[in-house]
C-alpha cells in the first residue's frame, strides 16, 4: 500500500486527536481523559516560560480546559494517570502501569543511567533504611532527606537521600503520591496507587512491549520502526519483535510513504481524513513533534529546542512553539508568560514556507486564546522575525 506524504500527515494528525473540532464550552474531564488516552503518554518538564509542557498537548488539541483538570487526573484523590519513565519523565494513564514493571524491574537490576545505577549497587543498605523510613512515617520528599543545598538542578547537586528517592522511583518501588508546586511527593507503590493497578498481573517483557507498540501506533496513526520504538523509548529488539508480531497478526500493515526512506507501519483499518483544519500552538515537547526526525519526514520543517542554546546562535528563539494551522506547520513564536505585567509576550514570529495569507491572523486569535487560559490580559508583539509585524496588525485588529 501506498500513502502519499498528505495522506501521511493527516492520519498522523487525526491520530493524535487533531480532527475533531474544539467544543463551545469548556472541555470537561470525560474529554481530557480521552485526550490522555489516545496520546498514551504526556511528557512532563520543568521548564515555565509559558506553561509546564504538560499542560500544554490538552490546550493544543481541546481549547481552554481548566488547568485544575490535569492536575485532579494526575496528582488528585481519585486521579487516573501516574509518573514513570514513559518518553521521558511522564504521565500515562493508570492503567498502563504493568506495562512498565519491566523497565522496572530492569533498573533493579542496574539498568539505568550509570551514575544512578552505581549508587544503587554501592549504597543499598542505604537505600533499605529509606524504603523502611519511608514505610513508617509516609508520602516524603527529596527535602525530606537532604544534607546539603536545596535548589540546584542536576544529578551532581542531589542529596544522598535524593538520589535513593529517584532509585526507588525507577525500580516501581516507590511512586508520585502527589505533587507540591512542581516538587514531587513520594510514597510506596502499593499505598500510592488503586488496588486494582497494584494487583493486577505483570506481563511478560514481550507481551507489555507489543502492547505499548499497539498503543503508539494508535496515537501516531502511520510511522516506521524508530518511530514505534521512541514514542515509548523501547528497546530496539524489543520493538523490532513486536513489529512483526503485529504485522504478522495483521494489526499494522507495511506501507510506503512518499519521502520516507524507510517502510511505515498503518494500523489495519485506518481512514484517511480528507481534511484537517486545526489551528494549535504545538509545546515542543508535543507528542506530535518530539521525535525531530519524524517531524521533518511528516511538515518538511526542521524543529529544534533551543533553550541549550546560547543565544546570539539561536534561530527562532528560546522557547519556540511552532502553529499547526490546517495540516501544515506554517509559523513559530518564541513566547514568554510575564505573569507580573499579565502580558503573554511573543517575543520572535518567524513564517514558514507553507504560511498564507490568513496565518497572522489565526495566529493571532490562537495566541489571544492561549493568553486568557493562562488568565493573562493582552497579547504583545515585537518587532523580531519576518512575521512579527503582519502578526501584531492582526492582534491589533482583534
Amino acid at each position: 500500500m501506498d500513502l502519499s506524504a498528505k495522506q501521511a500527515r493527516r492520519i498522523a494528525l487525526a491520530a493524535q486527536g487533531f480532527a475533531e473540532a474544539r467544543r463551545h464550552d469548556a472541555p470537561g474531564r470525560r474529554q481530557f481523559r480521552q485526550i490522555a488516552q489516545r496520546l498514551g503518554v504526556i511528557q512532563i518538564d520543568s521548564v515555565n516560560v509559558v506553561t509546564r509542557t504538560h499542560y500544554l498537548p490538552a490546550f493544543s488539541r481541546l481549547g481552554d480546559y481548566p488547568r485544575e483538570l490535569l492536575e485532579d487526573e494526575a496528582w488528585g484523590r481519585k486521579r487516573s494517570l501516574f509518573e514513570y519513565w514513559g518518553h521521558e519523565a511522564s504521565l500515562m494513564p493508570m492503567e498502563l502501569q504493568p506495562l512498565f514493571r519491566w523497565r522496572m524491574a530492569r533498573a533493579a537490576a542496574g539498568e539505568t543511567w550509570s551514575g544512578l545505577a552505581r549508587f544503587g549497587r554501592e549504597r543499598r543498605d542505604y537505600i533499605d533504611n529509606i524504603l523502611a523510613e519511608i514505610e513508617k512515617r509516609g508520602p516524603v520528599t527529596g527535602g525530606d532527606f537532604a544534607t546539603g543545598p536545596r535548589g540546584q538542578p542536576g544529578w551532581w547537586s542531589w542529596s544522598d537521600g535524593k538520589r535513593a528517592l529517584e532509585w526507588l522511583f525507577w525500580t516501581g518501588q516507590l511512586t508520585t503520591h502527589t505533587r507540591r508546586g512542581f516538587e514531587r511527593v513520594y510514597d510506596l507503590t502499593e499505598r500510592a496507587l488503586p488496588d486494582t493497578v497494584v494487583g493486577a498481573p505483570t506481563p511478560t517483557e514481550a507481551d507489555a512491549q507489543r502492547e505499548l507498540v499497539r498503543r503508539s501506533a494508535a496515537a501516531m496513526g502511520v510511522a516506521t520502526e524508530a518511530d514505534l520504538r521512541d514514542y515509548f523509548r523501547l528497546p530496539l529488539d524489543g520493538a523490532r519483535r513486536a513489529v512483526k508480531d503485529l504485522v504478522e497478526a495483521g494489526e499494522l500493515v507495511p506501507v510506503k510513504v512518499e519521502g520516507w526512506a524507510k517502510p511505515g507501519y498503518l494500523v489495519a483499518g485506518t481512514r484517511i481524513p480528507r481534511r484537517i483544519d486545526a489551528h494549535a500552538l504545538l509545546s515542543p515537547f508535543d507528542n506530535l513533534i518530539w521525535f525531530r526526525d519524524r517531524t521533518e519526514r511528516l511538515f518538511g520543517v526542521r524543529v529544534r529546542l533551543e533553550i541549550y542554546t546560547p543565544a546570539h546562535k539561536r534561530t527562532h528563539g528560546y522557547y519556540v512553539l511552532p502553529f499547526l494551522e490546517g495540516d501544515t506547520i506554517t509559523a513559530r513564536v518564541d513566547l514568554k508568560a510575564d505573569r507580573q505585567a499579565r502580558v503573554l509576550r511573543v517575543q520572535a514570529a518567524h513564517s514558514e514556507p507553507d504560511a498564507g495569507p490568513d496565518t497572522p491572523a489565526r495566529l493571532a486569535a490562537e495566541l489571544r486564546r492561549m493568553a486568557r487560559w493562562l488568565d493573562l490580559d493582552a497579547v504583545e508583539a515585537v518587532q523580531k522575525g519576518d512575521l512579527a509585524a503582519p502578526l501584531k496588525q492582526a492582534l491589533a485588529n482583534l
